[in-house]
């Protein structure tokens, strides 16, 4: 059964895992609504961690016909895929004379779980854009990787108009955000969101101040910008690092187009499977120093149609 985080929520007794699940969250609009279908199966003898599935690459067809005539036959187009669920997380290490000291809340075992959240939040994030399993065997495939040549693909190399940094009037403005428009129809479908990083929401914004196109929304306190609805959310940093998810290089970056479902751009998980679990240090056994973990998974991502994710490279923003 396809499950949110919001969803796993629910089900959990251990009220450090339902902090947790919140923690994950709360900060995270993508994992917040990241749909995952549990369809790995682990259990058993000769089970594995891998999940072949199906990709539609090409677009049905229809026609007028004269009478006493055939139809053209067509047919729409798959091809078959596989990708690998990985595990994520990380561990810390504090001595136990150190997690007596200062306010529970405050406290190193609670600083250091929320880092280690923080840090697998940005983990996962920057693997659904970024994850390549040549690069990185211990990684999952990203929409990087899967939307590199495809139909969706809208490279600004070989056009012009690109320009976000330059918009400072009305006129510049609507024409901006007409690339935009030209991402949302690539997809099939009402995208989900539209994934950046901050220097391509900040050039929107710049773009909103004279086209009034944009609105936002709330989610867990926290305001987030929209166009037409549509949530317009920043990846943030890779983990460790001050590097965006999505880097600008030379004053170029790139903004990807989704569509959350099933049928589209999903996440997927085992059967039975937790999608997030906390393991606390242990103080009530011998040893100075314990080990408390985080860990997701395992995960990974699928596109299930070429068309429920785009991607509009080379856009200048600065």
């Amino acid at each position: 059964m396809p499950v949110t985080l919001a969803q796993a929520k629910l089900n959990t007794q251990d009220d450090i895992d339902l902090q947790v699940i919140d923690e994950f969250r709360k900060s995270s609009w993508l994992l917040d609504n990241m749909v995952f279908d549990d369809v790995v199966n682990p259990a058993g003898g000769g089970a594995t961690l891998t999940y072949g599935y199906t990709r539609l690459v090409t677009q049905p067809t229809a026609a007028f016909r004269a009478i006493n005539s055939e139809y053209v036959p067509t047919e729409v187009t798959r091809q078959r895929y596989t990708t690998d669920l990985k595990v994520l997380g990380g561990s810390f290490q504090i001595d136990r004379v150190l997690a007596k000291v200062g306010p529970a809340l405050s406290g190193e075992v609670a600083l250091q779980m929320s880092q280690k959240i923080k840090a697998a939040r940005s983990k996962f994030q920057d693997a659904v854009i970024n994850g390549d399993s040549a690069v990185d065997a211990q990684s999952f495939d990203g929409l990087d990787k899967a939307l590199t040549g495809s139909s969706t693909e809208i490279d600004a190399a070989a056009g012009t108009g690109y320009d976000w940094s330059a918009v400072n009037s009305q006129a510049t403005g609507v024409a901006a955000l007409k690339f935009l428009r030209r991402l949302h129809a690539k997809l099939d479908g009402r995208p989900s969101a539209f994934l950046m990083n901050g220097d391509a929401l900040a050039a929107l914004e710049t773009i909103a101040d004279f086209v009034s196109q944009l609105g936002t929304l709330d989610a867990f306190g926290q305001t987030i910008t929209t166009w037409r609805g549509i949530p317009l959310i920043d990846l943030g940093e890779k983990p460790g690092t001050s590097d965006p998810v999505i880097p600008t290089a030379a004053g170029l970056t790139d903004i990807y187009a989704v569509r959350i479902g099933l049928d589209g751009f999903t996440g997927i998980s085992t059967v039975g499977g937790q999608l997030v679990q906390q393991f606390l240090p242990d103080f009530t056994t011998p040893g100075a120093v314990k080990t408390g973990e985080v860990e997701m998974g395992p995960v990974g991502v699928a596109l299930k149609a070429t068309k429920a994710a785009a991607v509009l490279r080379g856009i200048k923003v600065a």
